[in-house]
């Protein structure tokens, strides 16, 4: 049985490399739309980048895998909101950065680290595991400057510079919830089904498969791209 979920989430994974390397994507059109849409063409990426967000989106997957009621999910999820929304806007203000490679490989270590706990890594290996809530804050603040390192990598000019990073962020704010209501309801939907021991084991290898594939994809961008 556990060579069947290995199988099923390397096939996952095969499925969604082509993705991996477009999460995040700076692109020239939304350079284009942020220089002429204004306050709300910032609105708009934010959803848009948080949409494509694929390792964003996959640690929240993993974070909701593990609580069982909505009370626990909408906690999780604001405290991860609170944390990301602090280094969002406070690095974007004050022009902190860093190389959005090794941002991004540790937001790839995140997406590991969640599909290694839900699938009780820490007691096979008799240690206990750190508070869930604590670092979900902690990933929070990391994820939120991995988000500030791009929306930095864009020309935002500096008339309502903080205006602009604030409707980026409500923009991420908006992209997060569209994106959480169907990744609720089909886990919601899915425990109600014999088969969702199953169906756990093999989304979470495939979360951890995939926060390995991030990690090599974006330390052979660092080192093999400009510093």
């Amino acid at each position: 049985m556990k060579h069947q979920h290995l199988k099923q989430a390397l096939f996952l994974l095969l499925v969604a490399l082509p993705f991996l390397g477009f999460a995040h994507d700076v692109t020239s059109a939304d350079q284009e739309l942020l220089r002429h849409g204004g306050l709300w063409a910032y609105i708009r990426v934010g959803a848009t980048h948080m949409l494509t967000g694929y390792d964003h989106l996959l640690f929240l997957t993993g974070v909701i895998f593990y609580l069982n009621s909505f009370i626990d999910i909408l906690k999780f999820i604001t405290v991860f909101t609170i944390g990301h929304c602090i280094t969002l806007i406070g690095a974007t203000y004050a022009g902190i950065t860093a190389n959005e490679h090794l941002v991004d490989a540790v937001i790839a270590l995140s997406v590991l680290y969640k599909g290694f706990e839900n699938l009780g890594g820490f007691e096979k290996l008799k240690v206990k595991s750190p508070n869930l809530l604590l670092m979900v804050g902690l990933f929070g603040l990391i994820h939120g400057f991995g988000l500030s390192t791009r929306l930095q990598s864009f020309d935002m000019g500096q008339e309502q510079f903080l205006a602009k990073i604030l409707c980026f962020n409500l923009g991420v704010e908006v992209g997060q919830v569209l994106a959480l209501i169907p990744i609720v309801f089909v886990i919601t939907l899915s425990r109600k089904h014999k088969q969702f021991p199953a169906f756990y084991k093999a989304v979470n290898w495939y979360l951890v498969l995939a926060g390995v594939g991030l990690l090599v994809y974006q330390l052979y961008g660092y080192f093999n791209g400009p510093h």
